[in-house]
């Protein structure tokens, strides 16, 4: 049976020990999906959705770096990280923005957490910056799609 990893023996939350582990390339890329809705598609159609805070798509790639490189600090039990890259891709496809975020380190501790928030943050800038349009804005699916190194790898298939 599997045990919880952030967990000390009397059950108390606790930081996982990485100090024996070895040190190898990880990389992990994770997915946020934006629904829209058609008011704000007009201004993206129309505007390249520049609203009066700036270009969303642009704000939201910073956002989402900066997110993700700041882990450590918004998840208490996160190992601070230096990542040695990271990237947030923003694409439009059937009625949704789809938003991606690839973080990659040699490190004794995987890059999932980070995948994870720097596509939620660049998601939720999405939302902030279009919020004056709608409020019937959804973010959805925030997903773990791959991640490589460590003690094992995980891919999704693009159905689940």
């Amino acid at each position: 049976m599997a045990k919880f990893s952030h967990l000390d023996k009397e059950g108390n939350p606790a930081m996982v020990d990485v100090g024996a582990k070895r040190i190898t390339r990880r990389s992990a890329r994770a997915r946020a999906i934006v629904q829209l809705p058609p008011e704000v598609w007009q201004q993206l159609e129309s505007d390249e959705l520049h609203t009066q805070k700036g270009p969303v798509f642009q704000t939201a790639i910073l956002a989402g770096i900066m997110g993700a490189k700041k882990t450590g600090e918004l998840i208490p039990l996160c190992h601070p990280l230096g990542l040695d890259n990271c990237t947030v891709d923003i694409r439009t496809e059937e009625g949704a923005v789809i938003v991606e975020c690839t973080a990659s380190l040699s490190a004794k501790t995987g890059v999932e957490m980070e995948a994870l928030t720097g596509a939620t943050i660049a998601a939720l800038t999405i939302y902030d910056m279009c919020k004056a349009f709608s409020h019937d804005i959804v973010i959805r699916e925030v997903k773990l799609m791959e991640k490589t190194g460590g003690k094992r790898n995980f891919k999704r298939t693009e159905d689940h």
